[in-house]
């Protein structure tokens, strides 16, 4: 058997197993009720979010058609931020990278990054003999079951209160009760000293502005912010897709992101510039003082520049990673992740396509999608994901 067909039956087979976990039900029932109810009462509270999408779909479209004058402007001003800049072209130039800049034996700290999912960035370090966490509760909750994120923005979305109590009773060596308050203080507890014995600290990006160099991450825990400030090196992470021109710019896509990820307004909008300074003794700048005394911004292409070169599918670059349309989708409903691979449901068989595998490995994504519709509903960009997926379609037949 191809690889390709045992990679169809295990989807299958998973997809199917899946429509009948009653974790998963209990879960996304909860979960989609929630993000419904959440993101109504944002937008009411807020009513000029749908206009502000408007503009930012509009920055978006001028970023991608820019994207290399904007890069290449991005990585100079870092540089003269006193951070380093890298250009990865592909996976390997990403881990080759990353072992120059941290070696081995390193205790490391981690956001949540989709980027770093598509480059099995933990599974890469841990493999070169470092010690890495994962700080995000629920890519925590998933490093202990050995588990993949089931959401881009709530990766243990699948795994309902009662199982985290059983996972953390047995790794904590004692009785968590299935109370989500005393769930979460035990992993605050246990990851506390982490942060301070970190030699580096690794985080993703939302947006990063072209003209300032500015990288901004939005978060609610306070775990990128330790990861960010405690470590001695912060380690950026971040797709090509995430530039756009200005900082005001960045802001208006931060705005929209969280609007349309459940927030009303997020605990922490973390815009980091290069490492720590201070001027406090005779106004002379000195780098080093309480947070990173080095910051280091790798922008990865991994298949992104031929994505945004395809007119049929650049519009995929504009998303956001707010993860709604995923509430929205039906399959999604009653599979979570277990429809797609680190993309998930009908807009992620696009980028499965162009960085994570390729056509071969997106047609069984491509054939699960119900093209409802129902996920452009949603999407703040209005991406257009039943056109595209008909013609990766026509793409994997005439293959």
């Amino acid at each position: 058997m191809s690889d390709l067909n045992k990679e169809l039956g295990t989807y299958t087979k998973n997809l199917n197993k899946a429509s009948q976990d009653t974790n998963i039900n209990n879960a996304m029932n909860r979960a989609v009720k929630s993000y419904r109810e959440n993101v109504a009462s944002a937008l009411e509270r807020y009513p000029h979010t749908p206009e502000l999408a408007e503009e930012v779909r509009k920055i978006k479209e001028y970023s991608i058609e820019h994207n290399e004058e904007l890069l290449a402007q991005a990585m100079e001003v870092i540089e003269k931020n006193r951070g380093k800049a890298f250009y990865a072209k592909d996976k390997e130039e990403a881990f080759q990278i990353l072992h120059d800049l941290i070696g081995t034996g390193k205790t490391i700290v981690k956001g949540k990054s989709m980027l770093g999912e598509e480059l099995q960035l933990r599974h890469i370090l841990e493999n070169a003999g470092n010690e890495v966490w994962e700080t995000d509760l629920g890519e925590f909750i998933l490093q202990l079951k050995d588990d993949r994120p089931m959401h881009i923005l709530s990766p243990a979305i699948h795994v309902p209160r009662e199982q985290v109590a059983e996972i953390f009773s047995e790794f904590f060596k004692k009785t968590v009760p299935p109370d989500i308050t005393k769930e979460v203080e035990v992993v605050r507890e246990f990851l506390r000293e982490k942060y301070f014995q970190a030699d580096v600290g690794i985080s993703g990006a939302n947006v990063v502005a072209a003209d300032t160099g500015q990288v901004v991450i939005i978060e609610n825990e306070g775990n990128v912010r330790l990861c960010t400030g405690a470590p001695p090196v912060h380690i950026v992470l971040v797709g090509i897709e995430k530039l756009v021109p200005t900082f005001l710019d960045s802001m208006k896509v931060a705005e929209v992101t969280w609007r349309y990820a459940n927030y009303t307004a997020p605990s922490y909008v973390n815009v980091i510039s290069g490492p720590s300074k201070t001027g406090d003794i005779e106004k002379v700048t000195t780098y080093g003082a309480h947070g990173p005394k080095e910051l280091y911004v790798i922008f990865v292409d991994n298949g992104r520049s031929e994505m945004m070169q395809e007119e049929d599918f650049k519009q995929a670059s504009h998303c956001l990673r707010c993860g709604g349309c995923m509430y929205e989708c039906p399959v999604f409903q009653i599979t979570a992740g277990h429809y797609g691979r680190t993309y998930l449901s009908g807009i992620g068989s696009v980028w499965t396509t162009f960085v994570d595998g390729g056509l071969d490995m997106a047609a069984p994504m491509l054939y699960t999608c119900l093209r409802c519709g129902r996920c452009v509903e949603r999407c703040p960009m209005k991406i257009d994901v039943p056109s595209m997926i008909g013609k990766l379609r026509s793409m994997v037949v005439s293959d």
